[in-house]
């Protein structure tokens, strides 16, 4: 029996500080526990908005200790119909965006976000012809 989905799990320094964040790439809280009064797990998902589409998902958990920006061997690929309205979206918010660039994989652009703990988001877009 194959797997239906998947989820990343993240180690953050500052679980509240990266449900901020990824509130700005659209992904809402669905689910969250605090210990001590501190926010410690969050499992943040968009909407989906296609029958068959599981939409974003991630969950955040809070690190024991530091987790450097160097030693994370893993990045995390979005797709948005609207690649150049969401980098100008986040460049208004005060989010430091790459600029979109467009690969062969991916000619209707993508760019890269950095996460505050260093984890790298690339936003591809599939739909739109460049």
């Amino acid at each position: 029996m194959p797997i239906d989905a998947l989820t990343p799990y993240a180690h953050v320094a500052d679980v509240q500080r990266s449900v901020d964040f990824y509130r700005l790439l659209g992904l809402d809280v669905r689910n969250s526990h605090e210990a001590d009064g501190v926010l410690a797990w969050a499992f943040v998902a968009s909407t989906a908005d296609k029958p068959n589409d599981a939409g974003a998902r991630l969950m955040l958990a809070l690190a024991d200790g530091p987790v450097p920006a160097a030693d994370q061997a893993v990045l995390f690929y979005c797709w948005s119909p609207d690649v150049r309205r969401l980098h100008e979206e986040l460049k208004t918010a005060g989010v430091e965006v790459g600029e979109i660039k467009h690969p062969f994989y991916m000619p209707a652009g993508e760019f890269r976000v950095i996460d505050p703990d260093g984890y790298v988001v690339l936003i591809g877009e599939l739909d739109r012809a460049t």
